[in-house]
């Protein structure tokens, strides 16, 4: 079975940075892109942010709200992804998942406040 599991969420100031990385197992991880996706209270799945497999040069893309605060990078060889997030902002305030296809994990909140 495939499984998705996000951890490092936590509470932050604004302005400050976290890590946050997803286990995957139950699939061979290196073969397919990965995305991490989040859900604000009261909001709909926005993604964030997409890691390319070797086959597409290992393509990054990203959302406009997160583009140049937020990089996402992967390491093949322990099955794990990861999103590092700076700048911090209130409004990334959200439970941060782990994508893979339709898959995802149970998510890691993540709390932007003073």
């Amino acid at each position: 079975d495939v499984q998705l599991v996000e951890s490092g969420g936590g509470l932050v100031q604004p302005g400050g940075s976290l890590r946050l990385s997803c286990l995957a197992s139950g699939f061979t991880f290196s073969l397919y892109g990965m995305s991490w996706a989040r859900q604000a209270p009261g909001k709909g799945l926005e993604w964030v942010a997409y890691a390319g497999n070797s086959g597409s040069n290992y393509i990054k893309t990203y959302a406009d709200s997160v583009k140049g605060r937020f990089t996402i990078s992967r390491d093949d060889a322990k099955s794990t992804l990861y999103l590092e997030m700076n700048n911090l902002r209130p409004e990334d305030t959200a439970v941060y998942y782990c994508r893979y296809g339709t898959n995802k994990g149970q998510g890691t909140q993540v709390t932007v406040s003073s």
